[in-house]
């Protein structure tokens, strides 16, 4: 955990995950495992092992994943203090995320089961749509009675995953010893079938607890039954900040009575893994730095911009330096 003068730190919580990315030639696989396009679905390890038998001949690349993951990885990559925590098992792919996030400088508050490692199988479709099979593994073992406030001292915001949502007491209990912290909260929506299935109580947790709230015009839809505008506006009523991802369209922001309208830069997308949570990274980090509304959702879009021109929720290390070199220009706005 990196400390900047008046840098305010973020820790993040969630399944912490090994990503295997597999691009698909079509969309039948879908159909097969029985996955909405687009979703994220949990699944069994036998189900998370035929789908990586099945797509065995495919071109597969390897990475950290996990929703608050991606995101604490960005903010430690924008030099961010940050830190993190998950469950994994003491195996292969474990070890290889704890020394991933060492690597960047990343506190780690890792919890540790004989079950294995979780492991997210990204499915990317030809029009880059990815859908996820995730097997949770050892994650879907957290529970909030292994936490403390200890765990968050030194804190300022706590970003929280949707994805969590499954588990009511584990979601419930971290956020209250967050509140009790003192911390700022935020959450990723995650998946519109993930707020479809636990409607109810995401709105508890967002009235009770939450100050930022992220999501993209189809979790915006199935939270609120509304058009991307209205939703931000009705989510805002809700808590501090409400942020509506909108594709090329850009992202809307309301805080209070203040809307804001930001831009996307227009590129290729490849693949669309990562883009929510790379964006949720630059806007948090921009809030830790005491940027102004308008500049956090530009570095938010800027780094999805950047993320959905690869394979994968990681934004490639040759691009880092022209990031930071935008993150300069805004701070000086």
């Amino acid at each position: 955990m990196r400390n900047k003068k008046n840098q305010k730190s973020i820790a993040g919580i969630g399944n912490a995950l090994v990503d295997i990315l597999i691009r698909l030639e079509d969309d039948r696989l879908l159909d097969q495992f029985e996955l909405p396009k687009g979703s994220m679905t949990l699944v069994d390890a036998g189900l998370s092992q035929t789908m990586l038998d099945t797509t065995v001949r495919l071109k597969r690349t390897i990475e950290t994943g996990g929703s608050a993951a991606n995101t604490i990885r960005a903010i430690a990559q924008l030099k961010g203090s940050t830190g993190f925590i998950g469950k994994i098992c003491d195996d292969e792919p474990g070890r290889f995320f704890k020394k991933e996030f060492e690597k960047l400088f990343v506190k780690t508050h890792l919890l540790y089961s004989s079950t294995s490692t979780g492991k997210a199988v990204a499915l990317i479709s030809p029009d880059s749509e990815r859908t996820f099979g995730t097997y949770l593994g050892a994650a879907s073992e957290m529970a909030a009675e292994e936490l403390s406030t200890a765990v968050f001292e030194g804190y300022d915001y706590l970003h929280i995953e949707g994805y969590l949502i499954f588990n009511h007491n584990l979601m419930e209990g971290v956020l209250k010893l967050a509140k009790i912290s003192g911390l700022k909260i935020s959450i990723d929506m995650a998946s519109f079938n993930v707020v479809e299935a636990n409607l109810d109580f995401l709105k508890h947790l967002i009235r009770e607890y939450v100050d930022i709230v992220f999501a993209n015009e189809e979790e915006a839809k199935a939270y609120t039954g509304l058009d991307p505008v209205a939703a931000v506006r009705k989510i805002a009523g809700e808590c501090e900040i409400a942020v509506v991802k909108i594709g090329r369209d850009g992202s809307l922001i309301q805080c209070g009575d203040t809307f804001i309208k930001v831009d996307t830069p227009l590129v290729e997308s490849r693949d669309t893994t990562g883009a929510g949570d790379v964006y949720a990274a630059g806007f948090l980090y921009g809030l830790a730095n005491g940027f102004n509304l308008d500049a956090c959702g530009k570095l938010g879009s800027l780094l999805a911009s950047k993320v959905i021109q690869v394979l994968g929720a990681k934004i490639p290390d040759q691009d880092w330096p022209e990031i930071l070199e935008e993150v300069k220009r805004v701070a000086s706005t």
